[in-house]
């Protein structure tokens, strides 16, 4: 027995035996039907399987901020190098090239040595090499000089050079839009056919408009690996690059290598879950271990045992995962961060777990200052949409001066703790060979989630409750 159709699944079926391959705009100008109608009946049809969807996305790329100010006055390496020839020596000291540079001056440096246009020796930047046009700039252009229409990415060959492009803060800004192309099938080929024939239009399918429609619960994340990717997002678009590390730490780096005494409380059973019976065999270079212990002796005018240095742990944060990181690879300039499950062995409250989340992050840089913490904290702060934060002066093992940063919850109305931030002290950095001031800060991503979702104990994140769940949206 042949199906019934409404008029306007008529219409269209008629119009996609002519054409296939069509978006819903066409569809109403081949049917003189609105596009709400035609949305309608593509839904219909779609459930009787007689047409088929097919979902396809662009991605727009539009210059940003930075972008325009590359096209006008060149990347931060051109920048550089064309100040480099214009001095008759084609060489400077660094000082002088921050000072004509400025805020481009640390990108300019890293990116001009990875073009191999110069070399530093004595404090001094040479000039080498030869200058051409590279990938990105060619993109900058290209880009460019389509404007006003944006350009997909399809258009863009070298995806490397694209994605090099995407790391620098505010050069390039994306959109995508999303295209729905109808077809129809062979289901639907027939019923069109049995349409073409019926010329009696006032036989249509009853439609009741008011019948209640299933609840639909359809699958999505969980709002915290939300809040984790959001996060994540934030700090690859301010270019810093991710760190991964075991949750296991010999207490060498999760504690002796950050200056905290073998003596100290955190250190104790009921603050650390230590791995029973468990030693790691080896734990660093002779050197590294020679230098903090003797660290140790001198600051804190006491015994240095390897033998506790050795113990396992669950990892009481990821700093030990970045301070390793700085220690092995000795960066000139470096901008890292860490995403992981942390432990602490603490009572469950309605703002404290064993368990949770931490974001940890440094910056490495011969002229770093706390303000340029303050500055990135803030840029943060802002990205991850919270307005009001100011810091707050604070005590932490290893770092000095340390800050406590402080964001004001409007429905609590009142000023509440999120991260801790400071400089590594010389007796974490000087033992492990790291000439450069360190930037650090960290906290935990589950304290932000309860301020995104405005809930009041951290627990709800973890219980599950579907009630929840299935309220939070996705988009903010």
């Amino acid at each position: 027995m042949s199906q019934v159709l409404h008029p306007i699944e008529q219409k269209i079926l008629r119009a996609l035996l002519e054409k296939q391959n069509v978006t819903p705009d066409d569809l109403s100008e081949m049917t003189q039907l609105s596009i709400d109608q035609v949305r309608r009946g593509i839904e219909w049809l779609k459930f009787k399987d007689l047409v088929q969807i097919n979902e396809s996305e662009k991605s727009f790329i539009k210059l940003g901020e930075g972008g325009r100010t590359a096209l006008e006055k060149g990347l931060p390496e051109r920048q550089l190098v064309n100040y480099l020839k214009s001095i008759p020596v084609s060489s400077c000291e660094m000082n002088q090239a921050k000072e004509h540079l400025k805020n481009e001056f640390s990108p300019a440096i890293a990116n001009a040595k990875k073009n191999k246009w110069i070399e530093i020796y004595e404090n001094r930047i040479l000039l080498k090499g030869y200058h051409d046009a590279t990938a990105e700039e060619r993109i900058i252009k290209l880009i460019a000089s389509k404007d006003p229409v944006a350009i997909t990415t399809d258009d863009i060959e070298d995806k490397e050079a694209l994605d090099l492009l995407k790391k620098r803060p505010k050069f390039l800004n994306f959109t995508s839009t999303k295209y729905s192309t109808v077809n129809i099938t062979e289901k639907g080929i027939g019923a069109a056919q049995n349409a073409a024939q019926t010329t009696d239009d006032s036989v249509t399918r009853a439609i009741d408009v008011e019948a209640p429609v299933p609840m639909a619960f359809v699958a999505k994340s969980h709002p915290l690996a939300d809040v984790i990717d959001e996060v994540r997002e934030i700090f690859v678009s301010l270019g810093f690059s991710e760190l991964v590390g075991n949750s296991t730490q010999s207490s060498f780096w999760n504690f002796d290598a950050l200056f905290i005494p073998q003596d100290h409380p955190a250190r104790e059973m009921q603050d650390t879950f230590y791995l029973k019976d468990t030693s790691a065999k080896s734990i660093a270079k002779p050197k590294q271990i020679n230098q903090v212990s003797k660290i140790h002796k001198d600051g804190w005018h006491s015994d240095w045992k390897l033998d506790a240095a050795k113990k396992m742990v669950l990892r009481t944060h990821t700093t030990c995962v970045t301070i390793k990181e700085l220690a092995d690879k000795q960066y000139e300039e470096a901008r890292l961060f860490s995403i992981g499950r942390v432990y602490r062995n603490e009572k469950v409250s309605y703002k404290h777990l064993v368990e949770f989340n931490q974001v940890e992050g440094v910056v490495v840089g011969k002229n770093v200052t706390l303000r340029d913490l303050m500055g990135l904290q803030m840029e943060f702060y802002r990205k991850m949409g919270i307005k009001k934060a100011k810091f707050w002066p604070t005590f932490f093992p290893y770092t000095e001066p340390s800050l406590q940063s402080m964001i004001y919850n409007e429905r609590l109305g009142k000023w509440v703790e999120l991260f801790g931030m400071g400089i590594f002290r010389p007796e974490v950095t000087k033992p492990l060979g790291i000439k450069h001031p360190v930037l650090a800060w960290g906290g935990g991503i589950e304290r932000i989630a309860m301020l995104k979702y405005g809930l009041d104990d951290v627990r709800e994140l973890y219980n599950n409750k579907f009630s929840w769940l299935r309220s939070v949206p996705k988009c903010q």
